[in-house]
């Protein structure tokens, strides 16, 4: 196998280069200036002493320029660091430093906090300021725009499949861990998915790609609408797109708008839509609804599926966008550490929340090791032998935890929790980190959000554990309402318990203006834990 990201994205230029690859806020990039732009990034980096192996931060809002540095690093052979632009200081300084960052390219706006951690990043030789009319260009750093145009592209070179690619995710709990992929390998994993679905052999080898880019007959237009620093939007919003030839469309408008969303699917005629579960999929209902209320609908008629993974996804909130639009939901279960299966829901075939069906190589393996039976009831951890990371970079310890062998296989164990049902069918559960123990019994979060947020009135709930003397841990609610809606505690937590067993059902709801989230959609569950300890006391 010859694959790589970069070797792969100079042939598609070449084979479609008048094609647009890139649309952000009112700017299109064809192909062919997506490889010029991104060859000018790799020759600034190797100017400054970059290649092979050398890790660059991309520490950016969603946006062209986004996309057209992680390909500079790619081309030099470098591995491109995903930075999470909320990270305070402290939080920059570590994953930076844990990630040996010898290169940032960063929004204007987070320049005073670049100036802030500069001196305690010993191996810091290049700063890129992308312009946002935000802040002045820091001194001793390059202007992005600028530097592309009076810098002549890098020429093409031969690369090693075997480079290593990482994505850092913070997880639950814990500093973030840079999760390690052979490149290679990873660039063809997410070619032959996207191929799959469209039921055409996958390219084994760079010289297949333009039979394979000739035979997409719609390459797809992905709007990612939740953060490329994140899984979900950078590979299933924008590598997979990318690797059919296609186009992404991205705005680097921070939270989530809605309306916008639409808008862009219509102006662009976005065929893929990239979300992250309810926490995206309930607004951009709501959203429609309006639109519909005003007898000014969106015309959704390019959009032929709306992919989503990291979070619960309810079937309800499933129902209401398939009442507007005729398509695709498809809901994937997976993380950074390994895809692991997924459910497809149309007007033609419904499917509950948070029940999928595994991919070859997943099961679900008891803290013991065995291996689930389906329709036993037991609970496991979900676990994938698939295309299993390499480790965690530096973190030996961890990487024997989460990546082990089980009666000679190796899995990927990313801590989900689930049961099997008889028809080999998973229901999940949740993330054990997150699981509260209450009077010895087990309580997933996510199985009593959902039950919490199909009250009519409640937006978004997250769950916590609370120290209680009697029984360990006791569940409470914290949740936001609709707008123009407000709802009784005792009303809410006699409304769950239709849904949940009597030890899952909320002790105690704390109401709040918003339920805050990680701009991925992903639970806040730390800042959730600090408010409910706030306004409640442990009982005795």
């Amino acid at each position: 196998m010859d694959m790589h990201f970069a070797t792969a994205w100079e042939t598609i230029s070449d084979l479609v280069p008048e094609r647009s690859a890139l649309i952000s806020d009112g700017v299109t990039r064809s192909w062919r200036d997506f490889d010029q732009r991104a060859a000018a990034v790799a020759a600034i980096l190797t100017e400054h002493g970059l290649g092979p192996d050398s890790k660059v931060g991309i520490y950016l809002h969603n946006s062209n320029e986004y996309v057209e540095a992680q390909y500079g690093v790619f081309k030099i052979r470098g591995c491109p660091i995903n930075v999470n632009y909320r990270y305070k200081s402290d939080e920059l300084v570590y994953l930076l430093d844990n990630a040996d960052v010898e290169a940032i390219v960063y929004q204007g706006c987070y320049a005073m906090r670049i100036w802030e951690i500069r001196k305690q990043l010993p191996k810091l030789k290049l700063l890129l300021q992308v312009d946002d009319h935000t802040e002045m260009l820091l001194e001793g750093a390059l202007d992005f725009e600028s530097t592309i145009a009076r810098t002549n592209p890098m020429p093409r070179i031969e690369r090693d499949p075997n480079d290593v690619y990482m994505l850092y995710t913070g997880g639950t709990t814990g500093m973030p861990k840079g999760v390690m992929y052979p490149g290679g390998e990873f660039c063809a994993f997410l070619t032959a998915m996207g191929a799959n679905a469209r039921g055409l052999p996958p390219p084994q080898q760079i010289s297949d790609l333009a039979d394979y880019i000739a035979a997409v007959a719609e390459p797809p237009v992905s709007l990612s609408a939740c953060p490329l620093m994140h899984g979900t939007g950078m590979w299933i919003g924008c590598m997979m797109p990318l690797m059919a030839g296609g186009c992404v469309v991205t705005t680097a408008k921070l939270g989530l708008d809605p309306h916008l969303l639409w808008a862009l699917v219509e102006q662009h005629q976005v065929s893929d839509m990239v979300i992250v579960g309810d926490a995206f999929a309930r607004p951009l209902l709501g959203a429609l609804d309006e639109a519909e209320a005003r007898d000014n609908g969106y015309d959704l008629s390019s959009l032929r599926q709306i992919l989503s993974s990291g979070v619960m996804w309810s079937a309800e909130i499933k129902a209401g966008l398939l009442r507007h639009h005729d398509m695709v939901l498809n809901d994937i279960m997976g993380s950074t550490e390994g895809g692991m299966g997924g459910s497809v829901t149309s007007r033609d075939s419904k499917v509950a929340t948070a029940k999928f069906q595994l991919n070859d190589g997943v099961a679900v393996i008891t803290d013991d090791g065995r291996i689930v039976e389906p329709g036993s009831g037991e609970i496991g951890k979900v676990a994938t032998s698939t295309f299993v990371p390499l480790g965690y970079y530096k973190d030996p310890v961890k990487s024997a935890e989460t990546f082990r062998e089980i009666d000679g296989v190796r899995y990927s164990f990313p801590g989900d929790y689930a049961t099997v049902a008889a028809d080999g069918t998973i229901s999940l559960l949740g993330r054990g980190s997150a699981c509260i123990n209450t009077a010895g019994e087990k309580v997933f979060p996510e199985e009593v959000e959902e039950a919490v947020k199909r009250h009519p009135a409640i937006a978004d709930s997250l769950v916590v554990g609370l120290p209680d003397e009697r029984f360990g841990e006791r569940v409470v609610a914290v949740a936001s309402c609709q707008e123009g809606e407000s709802c009784d505690e005792a009303a809410l937590i006699e409304f769950t318990r239709d849904h949940l067993s009597g030890y899952k059902v909320p002790k105690a709801v704390l109401f709040v203006e918003r339920v805050q989230r990680a701009p991925n959609g992903k639970a806040d569950y730390k800042w959730a834990k600090q408010a409910a300890a706030t306004a409640f006391k442990p009982s005795s």
